[in-house]
């Protein structure tokens, strides 16, 4: 239990971070499957380019790390480019 007011108050902020970051996380995994899922190269290449603004977004907060972020754009355009 917190002993000082600052420390709930931090409680509370790192409670409200850690949903919304679990919630960021789980809607880049989702939409990482459902490119993995595309069928043609013209979907995947439109929800390509959403999924990079997105995984560039979430390591420019901190969310996850910025080398894992280019390692799964790098990983997702290598199968992109392999679609026919």
């Amino acid at each position: 239990m917190p002993q000082h007011k600052s420390a709930a108050k931090r409680v509370r902020q790192n409670e409200r971070r850690r949903i919304r970051n679990r919630f960021q996380r789980s809607r880049m995994r989702t939409m990482i499957k459902k490119l993995h899922a595309a069928e043609s190269k013209e979907q995947a290449s439109g929800l390509l380019s959403e999924v990079k603004a997105m995984l560039d977004r979430l390591a420019s907060k901190g969310i996850i790390h910025r080398n894992k972020a280019a390692n799964y754009k790098s990983e997702l355009e290598i199968g992109v480019n392999k679609l026919a």
